[in-house]
C-alpha cells in the first residue's frame, strides 16, 4: 500500500513539474515557481526532503535496535538527513564556483561529491557485503539512481547550462530527469529500509 501511494506521489509531482515546464510561457509564474523542479523552495522540493528524511528516521530506528553495525546504521541515517537538509537550503550549490572548471564540470561540486562518495563506497563496503540480500541489493539499486540524478545529471546540466543558459525548456527538461531520479530513488531506499528486518544485520 505504501509503494503505491509513494508511487502516485511521485507520478502527481512529476507529471505537474513537466506540465508547468511545458506550458511555462502561458501559466502564471507563481504556479511555475510552486510546482517547477527546477526551482527550490516548493512542492517538489518538501516532498523530496520528506522521503530523505524518512529514509534517515528509518535508518536511524534500524540502528537503535542493530547489536552489529550499530555506528554504520547510524552513519547511514546522519547521510540521509544530512541529504534531507541539502535539498530544503542547497548547501551544495555553494560549493560551486571553487575550481572554475568548464563542459560537463561546469558545475564543478560534482567533484567534491565524486571523492565523498568514494571515501564512502570505501568505508561502507564491509557493512554493505555483510547486509542480507534484499536490503543490499535494494539499496545499491535505490543508491545508483539517486546518486545517477543527483550528481550523474549535473553532466549534461552543466554542458547545457554553459552553452545555452538555465532559462530554457532543455535546462527544464534535464533538471526535472534529475530531480525525478532522485525522487526515485529515494523512495526506493525507504521501502527497502522499512522491510529490512529489525534483527541485527
Amino acid at each position: 500500500m505504501l509503494r503505491r501511494w509513494l508511487g502516485l506521489g511521485i507520478f502527481i509531482v512529476a507529471a505537474l513539474g513537466l506540465i508547468v515546464e511545458l506550458g511555462k510561457p502561458a501559466l502564471p509564474a507563481g504556479l511555475v515557481q510552486h510546482l517547477s523542479l527546477s526551482e527550490e523552495g516548493n512542492v517538489p522540493t518538501w516532498f523530496s526532503s520528506s522521503l530523505l528524511l524518512a529514509c534517515a528516521i528509518a535508518a536511524g530506528t534500524i540502528a537503535r535496535s542493530a547489536t552489529a553495525w550499530r555506528r554504520h546504521w547510524w552513519g547511514v541515517a546522519v547521510v540521509f538527513g544530512y541529504a534531507s537538509m541539502d535539498e530544503a537550503a542547497e548547501i551544495h550549490e555553494h560549493l560551486g564556483g571553487l575550481i572554475g572548471t568548464h563542459g560537463v564540470l561546469y558545475f564543478d561540486w560534482v567533484i567534491f561529491a565524486a571523492a565523498i562518495l568514494i571515501a564512502l563506497s570505501a568505508l561502507y563496503l564491509r557493512f554493505v557485503l555483510a547486509l542480507p540480500a534484499a536490503t543490499r541489493n535494494g539499496l545499491i539499486l535505490a543508491g545508483a539512481i539517486y546518486i545517477g540524478g543527483a550528481v550523474g545529471m549535473e553532466l549534461p546540466l552543466g554542458w547545457w547550462t554553459e552553452h545555452f543558459g538555465s532559462d530554457g525548456l532543455g535546462y527544464a527538461l534535464i533538471d526535472w530527469l534529475e530531480e525525478t531520479l532522485e525522487m526515485i530513488g529515494a523512495t526506493l531506499a525507504l521501502l527497502t529500509l522499512l522491510r529490512h528486518p529489525r534483527a541485527p544485520a
